[in-house]
C-alpha cells in the first residue's frame, strides 16, 4: 500500500500505526517538526518517542536521518517501521558494499522515508557531502543523552553532532532522550546547538512498574526465588556488573529449568545477535547482560528487570528499568545491592582517568543512587524528585510503601562504629570491626592488642547482621570509605565529622522483613497511554482463542524471521479475542491494526477467528 500521499498526522497515526488517538506532547512535537521547528524532548521509555518523527517522515518529501548508536538493534527498527508500511532502510558497518550502494540509492530516488545511521557513519566527509545531494526531511537524534560526559553513556562521536546546524540550517532537528537530569539536559542542548529548540518534557513516572529494593546475601537464590515466585514464565533481564558474571548467572539459571541466555561485549557478533533474536522472538526467555544490552530494545511485554550489582547512577537505573512493562501491564524492578557493590562504584569513580570536576558530578550521582536505595521514603517520589519531578503521594507500588520502613536516632550507634574504625587503624574491614564491637575473643583481635580498646564490646545492644546494616549505610553516606589498596579496610572522610562529634543527629534506617508477594506485581491503578485504545479485560477474554492466536503469530514470526510483537501486540490480540470481528473492516477498528498490516496479517488471523466460533 503506497501511503507517502497521507497528508495529516492523524491519517498516518490511524493508517500506519492503528491509533485513534496520540499521547501526550506528540503531536504539539509533529506539529512544530512539520512547521520547521527544533525539538529536544525527555519522553520516558515506552511513552512514543520514535512516533515523534516517524509521522513527519511520512508527510515530509525528503529522507528523515535518523542517527543512533544502536547499530546491532537498526535491522530490527527498520523492519518494525516496514510492517507498518513506511520506508526505510539502514546503514552501518554490517552491511555489504553493495547493499549500501543499494540502499543510496533508494535515498537518493526519493525512495525512503528513513534511514537510520551510526554518528561515525553520519560524520565522515564523504557522508556529510552525499547528504548535501539529497533532500533531507529531518535529522532525528535519538539517545541524545549520549553527547553528555556527564551523562551515563556518554559517546565521544556525538560531540561533532552540532555542526548539522550549521551545515544544514533550514532542516529541522530533533533530539530525543529517555533520561536526563537537569545538569545533562543543559549540556545537551549546548552540544547540540538546540538554543533555539522548543523543549516537550513529559512525566516520567512509570505507574505500571513497581519498584522493589533488598539486601544482598544470597544473589543467586534470592534471584530464583524471585523468577519463580514472582515471574514464573515471563520475559526479563537481569544485569550484572562483569562479562564472567552474566555467564555464571545464566548457566545457574539454566541449570534450574529456567531459559536463560547471556550477552556481554566480549561474545562475538553473532553469538549476540542470536541470543538477542531468541529473547525478541520468543516468550519466558531472561536475558542475563551487562549493560550492552537493552538500548533501544523494543520487546513490549518484559515483565521484569533485576539487578545484581547497583547502576552507577540514577539515569542508568531509570532507563534499565524503563525497559519494563512499555505495553502498559504491570512490570516489576527489582535490585538487590550490598556494600561490595557501593565499593565498587567508590573505586570505579576514584580510579577514573576524569579531572576533579568529573569525578565530583559522579560521585554526586553516586550519592543519588545510595540515597535511592538507604531512603525511607516511597522510591517513585524519590527516583521522579532527582529528575526535578515531584510526585505528590506516596504511590503505594513499591516496597518502601508495601512494607513500611522505620528510622531511629543512631546517632550514638554511628559514633560507636565511627570510633572502632579510626581506633584501629582505619584499615580493617567491616567483618573485624564487627568482631572487635561485638567484644568476641577472636585471636586476631588479640593479636594486634585490640581487645584492650575503649571500643572492644561497646557495641553487643545490635546483632551482626544489624551491624552490617549500619556499616553499609555509614559508607552509603560516605561517612566512611572502602580503601580497595588495603584489602576493604574503612576509613572515616572528612563528612562524618559532624556526627562523631555530637554536632549532628545522625538517622538510621532498619532494614525491613520483606513480606512475600503475589506473583502479579502492580498494586496500582495502571494509567494506560492516551493513544493505547480501550483493551477490554481479560474477564471477556476467550483465553482458549488468544492461546491459538498466539501460536499463529508465533509461527508466523518464525517463517519471516521477526519478533512476534512486530507483527501484533499481545494487546492487540487479546482485543481479537474479546471482540472476535467477523470482517477485515471490524478488524480495523481494532487498537494497533493499521492499513499495511490488515492487509498482509488481517485474513489470517480472521480466518482462526471464524474456526474458533464455529467449533464452540
Amino acid at each position: 500500500m503506497d501511503i507517502t500521499h497521507l497528508l495529516t498526522p492523524h491519517d498516518v497515526l490511524k493508517n500506519c500505526f492503528g491509533y485513534d488517538r496520540f499521547r501526550p506532547h506528540q503531536e504539539e512535537i509533529i506539529n512544530n517538526l512539520l512547521a520547521g521547528n527544533d525539538i529536544f524532548t525527555v519522553m520516558h521509555t515506552g511513552s512514543g518517542k520514535s512516533l515523534c518523527y516517524q509521522v513527519p517522515s511520512v508527510i515530509l518529501p525528503g529522507t528523515c536521518i535518523v542517527i543512533s548508536p544502536l547499530i546491532a538493534l537498526m535491522q530490527d527498527q527498520v523492519e518494525s517501521v516496514r510492517q507498518l508500511g513506511i520506508r526505510a532502510g539502514f546503514l552501518n558497518s554490517m552491511l555489504l558494499p553493495d547493499d549500501a550502494l543499494e540502499i543510496e540509492r533508494a535515498v537518493t530516488n526519493g525512495d525512503l522515508d528513513l534511514l537510520y545511521v551510526a554518528p561515525e557513519r553520519l560524520m565522515t566527509e564523504g557522508f556529510l557531502a552525499f547528504l548535501k545531494t539529497i533532500e533531507v526531511s529531518l535529522f532525528a537524534i535519538d539517545e541524545a543523552h549520549c553527547v553528555s560526559q556527564w551523562g551515563h553513556d556518554f559517546r565521544p562521536e556525538y560531540l561533532r553532532l552540532g555542526i548539522l546546524a550549521e551545515m544544514f540550517p533550514d532542516v529541522p532537528r530533533i533530539a530525543l532522550t529517555a533520561t536526563a537530569d537537569e545538569f545533562t539536559r543543559k549540556d545537551i542542548i549546548e552540544k547540540l546547538n538546540l538554543d533555539g529548540a522548543r523543549h516537550f518534557l513529559s512525566g516520567l513516572d512509570r505507574p505500571n512498574i513497581s519498584y522493589t529494593v533488598e539486601l544482598k546475601n544470597n544473589e543467586k537464590l534470592q534471584l530464583l526465588s524471585f523468577i519463580r515466585d514472582r515471574h514464573q514464565g515471563e520475559s526479563g533481564i537481569v544485569y550484572c556488573t562483569t562479562r564472567n558474571k552474566t555467564e555464571e548467572i545464566a548457566e545457574f539459571l539454566r541449570e534450574k529449568k529456567v531459559p536463560a541466555y547471556s550477552y556481554h561485549a566480549g561474545l562475538d557478533r553473532h553469538t549476540r545477535l542470536k541470543h538477542q533474536n531468541i529473547f525478541l522472538q520468543n516468550d519466558g526467555i531472561v536475558m542475563v547482560a551487562t549493560i550492552a544490552f537493552g538500548m533501544g530494545i523494543n520487546k513490549p511485554d518484559i515483565r521484569y528487570i533485576a539487578h545484581l550489582n547497583l547502576p552507577k547512577t540514577l539515569e542508568n537505573y531509570y532507563q534499565e528499568t524503563g525497559r519494563a512493562g512499555r505495553d502498559g501491564e504491570p512490570a516489576e524492578a527489582w535490585m538487590i545491592y550490598g556494600l561490595q557493590d557501593i565499593a565498587i562504584l567508590q573505586q570505579m569513580i576514584d580510579t577514573s582517568q576524569g579531572e576533579e570536576e568529573f569525578k565530583r558530578i559522579q560521585y554526586r550521582k553516586m550519592d543519588a543512587m545510595l540515597g535511592y536505595c538507604e531512603s525511607g521514603h516511597c522510591r517513585r517520589q524519590v527516583l521522579l524528585a532527582y529528575f526535578g519531578e515531584k510526585f505528590e503521594e506516596p504511590c503505594g507500588n513499591c516496597d518502601i510503601c508495601i512494607n513500611g520502613i522505620e528510622t531511629i536516632d543512631g546517632t550514638l550507634i554511628a559514633q560507636k562504629a565511627l570510633s572502632c574504625a579510626f581506633r584501629t587503624g582505619q584499615r580493617f574491614g567491616m567483618n573485624y570491626l564487627i568482631d572487635v564491637l561485638l567484644g568476641k575473643p577472636v585471636e586476631r583481635i588479640r593479636h594486634f592488642g585490640h581487645d584492650t580498646l575503649s571500643v572492644y564490646g561497646i557495641g553487643k545492644e545490635l546483632s551482626a547482621s544489624e551491624w552490617r546494616s549500619v556499616f553499609r549505610q555509614l559508607v552509603a553516606v560516605r561517612f566512611l570509605k572502602v580503601d580497595m589498596e588495603k584489602r576493604g579496610g574503612l576509613r572515616l572522610t572528612s563528612k562524618c565529622r559532624p556526627v562523631l562529634t555530637g554536632k549532628e543527629q545522625f538517622f538510621l534506617r532498619k532494614d525491613p522483613v520483606i513480606h512475600a508477594r503475589s506473583g502479579k506485581t502492580g498494586k496500582r491503578p495502571v494509567n494506560r497511554p492516551e493513544n493505547a485504545g480501550d483493551l477490554p479485560g481479560h474477564s471477556m477474554c476467550h483465553m482458549e482463542l488468544l492461546d491459538k492466536l498466539k501460536s499463529a503469530r508465533y509461527e508466523l514470526a518464525q517463517e519471516r524471521s521477526l519478533p512476534a510483537y512486530v507483527i501484533f501486540h499481545n494487546r492487540t490480540l487479546e482485543e481479537f479475542a474479546t471482540v472476535l470481528p467477523d470482517s477485515l473492516e471490524e478488524m480495523e477498528n481494532i487498537h494497533g491494526v493499521g492499513k499495511t498490516k490488515l492487509d498482509r496479517y488481517g485474513k489470517f488471523f480472521l480466518e482462526i477467528i471464524r474456526k474458533y466460533k464455529q467449533d464452540r
